[in-house]
């Protein structure tokens, strides 16, 4: 898996609260252009949120399901964007020095990203997920002040 850190100056449960609002994703997951849906159960196990990815007019209309969840510490997801594919992403959330340590893990678990060779994978993730952590952290800091 790819794995890409950032500290953030907000404390675990403040990440958390913006984790926990499907409708925010689109501000800080590269790549996601739109939020049609939200289960009214997010961020349960098995609940969805219902996303575009792209850029208008170019949109695939999909899903991304919670696979596993430890308040304030761990978010485990699968995304969804066929044709291009699933990932599995996984957030950790880390208490350090009045702020938090953000780790996202990232892969792909189907469709063609896997042909591409995982070094070369791996760093086209991390530097999107260095941007997604730039961004979370506007949105997480920026609620905070």
């Amino acid at each position: 898996m790819s794995t890409t850190q950032r500290r953030i100056e907000a404390t675990p449960e403040q990440v958390w609260e913006v984790l926990s609002d499907g409708w925010l994703y689109p501000l800080f997951v590269v790549g996601a252009s739109r939020m049609r849906d939200v289960d009214d159960t997010w961020p349960a196990v098995g609940s969805l949120l219902h996303h575009s990815v792209g850029t208008w007019p170019l949109l695939i209309d999909d899903t991304t399901e919670v696979l596993a969840r430890e308040d304030h510490r761990h978010l485990s997801l699968e995304a969804r964007g066929w044709p291009a594919g699933r990932a599995q992403v996984d957030f950790h959330l880390e208490p350090q020095d009045g702020g938090t340590l953000v780790t996202i893990e990232e892969d792909a678990t189907g469709g063609p990203a896997l042909l591409m060779p995982k070094p070369l994978r791996d760093a086209q993730l991390h530097v999107r997920n260095v941007e997604a952590l730039q961004r979370l952290a506007y949105v997480v800091e920026g609620r905070t002040r």
